[in-house]
């Protein structure tokens, strides 16, 4: 039984602590409660101090008859009687000329508390309130006050503090208890009208999210979204909108898988092709006919591009692509054979220059495999854009703080404006009509593989310059 009620009372105190609704009680029941404590104790002072001019009050309809003439005539019992029903024990009379005292019984022979009702103020009201519930009791009170009796400045009370603080401590808990109840109902009102308004909704969207996120491909679970014209509606279209976008990347995504798999298959068979195709290209070279002379270059170029094509996609649509495998190793030597590998390959026998421009003492942080295809890649770019007039490629290369910039530049044509936009697409070629369009896209993975990046510096009819940033880790 008991551990029964623990564990209820744990899922409740879980609730209410982790919960956005439980947070959202406990907030609203302490915030009305605390500005029902902010009017219940000015409430309590007003109370107390209309309870000592009461005193004051009866006091002085008590004396009342004692101050007019033929007074002093009336006898001492009446006078105790009057006083014992004002609640005070003695009653003091102050005149310009002289004080009369009026006792019921003798003087108290000490005073706990003093206090002046001419110079009280409020948060003073309020203190002597709290200090007769807190601290009251048996004690003797001296109370002070201005009067309307004829001739006379103050009036002064003993009373004792019994019958005050009793009565104050059953005002005080009648106020508790409807301060307590009106706490209560507008913290339930408030409580509900916040969760139907915001707590709620958001447990819809959070599910919502929730739902999604165990099976995105499934176009059920995508948010149904209300007419609110608010931040929630907002919201629900937002994340409904995001969620249909999602769920149509993963379609595309899946529809490319597919397409890739077929073209890698064809892929596969078509280079299977262009091999026995190019081995009988090589025996055509060999020929003495005239026209088989004429026309077995062309025709060897056309396989030859036709096998690069096929290697390159494979290439890039590989899933294996290995993590880098970085090591310092000096760019120099790197860049001289990736530049003489491109001028071999790429400049279809025409002179073209290469300078290698790289300090010997350089070196960066990087897979040597992979720095080497990107130079070769944005090299054999700037070799095939020189190769049909003549010209230069260069390759410098600098180190600025944590990281290597090489930068790999020629004197051609440079990049039409239409293509700068989409230069490191896939399948986007600027140096050759018949060129793949995969090298720049190959060449800014592997960079950001890294950490960097390659970009576009400048291209104009000077020339083009493109830049490699390789930073060094930063848990080397």
């Amino acid at each position: 039984m008991a551990g029964g009620r623990h564990l209820r009372l744990e899922r409740a105190w879980n609730f209410a602590a982790h919960s956005l609704s439980g947070r959202l009680l406990l907030l609203t029941l302490l915030y009305v409660l605390v500005s029902e404590v902010v009017i219940f104790v000015p409430t309590v002072g007003r109370y107390h101090r209309s309870l000592l001019d009461n005193h004051i009050e009866s006091a002085e309809l008590a004396i009342l008859p004692f101050t007019e003439a033929g007074g002093e005539k009336l006898s001492m019992r009446l006078r105790t009687q009057l006083l014992m029903r004002a609640g005070a024990t003695a009653v003091m009379l102050k005149r310009p000329e002289q004080s009369e005292l009026f006792l019921m019984h003798a003087m108290p022979g000490h005073i706990d508390v003093t206090i002046d009702l001419r110079s009280s103020t409020p948060l003073g009201d309020m203190a002597h309130a709290l200090d007769c519930i807190f601290m009251g009791g048996n004690r003797i009170l001296h109370v002070i006050s201005r009067t309307q009796i004829s001739g006379a400045q103050t009036v002064e009370v003993i009373v004792s503090e019994g019958t005050i603080r009793a009565a104050l401590l059953d005002y005080s808990e009648r106020a508790l208890l409807v301060a307590l109840g009106i706490s209560i109902a507008a913290a339930i009102l408030v409580f509900v009208s916040l969760y139907l308004i915001f707590v709620r909704p958001m447990g819809r969207i959070t599910q919502a999210m929730l739902s999604f996120r165990e099976n995105p491909e499934d176009p059920g679970r995508i948010m149904a979204v209300s007419a609110r014209p608010d931040e929630i509606g907002v919201a629900e279209r937002e994340l409904s909108a995001m969620q249909r976008d999602i769920y149509g990347f993963l379609q595309q995504r899946a529809r490319l898988a597919a397409l890739g798999a077929a073209v890698a298959k064809i892929q596969h068979d078509l280079r299977n092709i262009l091999a026995s195709a190019q081995l009988a290209s090589d025996r055509l070279a060999a020929s003495e006919d005239p026209a088989v002379q004429k026309l077995a270059p062309r025709l060897i170029g056309a396989i030859d591009h036709a096998v690069a094509l096929a290697t390159n996609t494979l290439r890039y649509g590989r899933a294996d692509e290995h993590p880098p495998q970085r090591r310092y190793i000096a760019v120099k030597p790197l860049a001289e054979e990736a530049g003489q590998t491109a001028i071999a390959t790429k400049s279809s026998g025409r002179s073209v220059r290469f300078e290698n421009r790289v300090d010997e003492a350089l070196q960066a942080d990087a897979d040597p495999e992979q720095l080497f295809r990107i130079l070769l890649n944005l090299i054999g770019n700037g070799v095939e854009a020189v190769a049909a007039r003549g010209g230069s490629v260069s390759v410098s290369a600098a180190r600025h703080g944590g990281r290597v910039q090489i930068e790999v530049t020629d004197n051609g044509p440079g990049i039409p404006d239409q293509l700068r936009q989409r230069l490191f697409q896939p399948f986007v070629t600027a140096a050759r009509a018949d060129g793949s369009g995969l090298g720049l896209a190959i060449a800014r993975e592997l960079a950001r593989a890294h950490g960097g990046d390659v970009t576009l510096v400048r291209s104009d009819a000077s020339g083009t310059q493109f830049r490699i940033e390789i930073p060094d880790r930063e848990d080397k």
